[in-house]
């Protein structure tokens, strides 16, 4: 993120006081996603687990635990984030001290959006010999494991903000912001984060996590406008305000990302965005459009080869900006 102050996220958290829109969506989009139920091979009569996974009625998400394919959602996002869950409470279920997941398992369990789902379910323990030693299994070594704890789902996690840091401290800036811009959202206190991060003083990815947690913004609506936000910082751009209202004669529209001051607006189009759009929504979406370029404003269309790209990006960007606009500053770390 930039230092100098003039650019920065202490000014912008000063001068940002636009309302969420009645319409944003639940900052929390996986809370109620149904969790398959686990069979446990200890449980069952031997050679049963083998069979139903022979002909397709079971699938094994870790030694000795299984869930009933029917149960999985059709979706294969949907449906891998149940795969997450699952194996978190296989894993809570397979040990015999009360797991207390964390980072970003924890995240998943609270319902949080995710830049990319871990592929290790991820616990606090206070000994590095205790517990499961299973390989799937990134075991955290902590001193303390009951502070900063609540319980989601039935399951032990990591309250929201100490969720968020150990997140924004392992993760890189990016999956980092995608998960604070959304606790935020959520409710999450940004105090207790900044506490948190200045408790962890020293260690490590506190810099990160420092960065993050100074970047992030309750008005990002999903991961693909904070990794969107995340790649216009990179590019060099000052942060732009989340959830502009811009008055035009159809109304009042809300773009994701803008500079007021420059009347330039940010859309990020992503897949579930336009995905299985009709013609009259596309129609739509550019009458919007249209409007709010009449009212004077400029909009720059991101998809995700742009946020992959943040140095290709401030070169498109760099003729639409006004002069001395991309800075040479430091900013989110990759």
């Amino acid at each position: 993120m930039a230092v100098d102050e003039a650019w920065g996220y202490g000014r912008l958290r000063e001068a940002r006081r636009v309302p969420r829109r009645l319409s944003a969506p639940d900052p929390l989009p996986y809370a109620r996603l149904a969790i398959p139920a686990v069979f446990l091979d200890r449980e069952i009569a031997p050679g049963v687990a083998r069979a139903q996974v022979t002909r397709g009625a079971w699938l094994r998400i870790r030694r000795g635990a299984y869930v009933e394919t029917a149960e999985l959602d059709d979706d294969v996002h949907r449906r891998a984030r149940q795969l997450v869950l699952a194996t978190a409470v296989a894993v809570d279920l397979q040990t015999s001290a009360t797991a207390v997941f964390s980072h970003a398992t924890a995240a998943a369990i609270w319902g949080l959006p995710l830049y990319r789902l871990p592929e290790r379910t991820h616990i606090l323990v206070s000994s590095s010999r205790a517990g499961d030693t299973s390989r799937d299994i990134a075991r955290h070594d902590v001193g303390k494991p009951t502070e900063g704890i609540a319980e989601r789902r039935g399951l032990v996690v990591t309250t929201l903000e100490r969720t968020v840091v150990d997140c924004a401290r392992t993760l890189d800036a990016r999956g980092g912001l995608v998960v604070a811009d959304a606790a935020l959202a959520a409710g999450a206190r940004r105090d207790v984060l900044e506490t948190l991060v200045a408790a962890a003083r020293g260690g490590r990815g506190v810099r990160c996590a420092r960065d993050v947690v100074a970047a992030a913004d309750d008005g990002a609506e999903s991961a693909g406008e904070s990794v969107a936000r995340w790649s216009l910082i990179r590019a060099g751009l000052p942060a732009p305000v989340t959830q502009v209202p811009v008055g035009t004669h159809l109304g009042t529209f809300w773009v994701d990302l803008g500079w007021p001051a420059w009347r330039m607006a940010a859309e990020y189009d992503g897949v579930a965005k336009y995905g299985g759009a009709t013609t009259a929504i596309v129609l739509a979406e550019k009458r919007r459009q249209d409007a709010i370029e009449e009212a004077g404003w400029r909009v720059i269309r991101l998809t995700a080869a742009d946020v992959r790209d943040p140095i290709a990006l401030a070169r498109r960007l760099r003729a639409r900006l006004p002069p001395g606009a991309l800075r040479r500053t430091r900013v989110l770390a990759d």
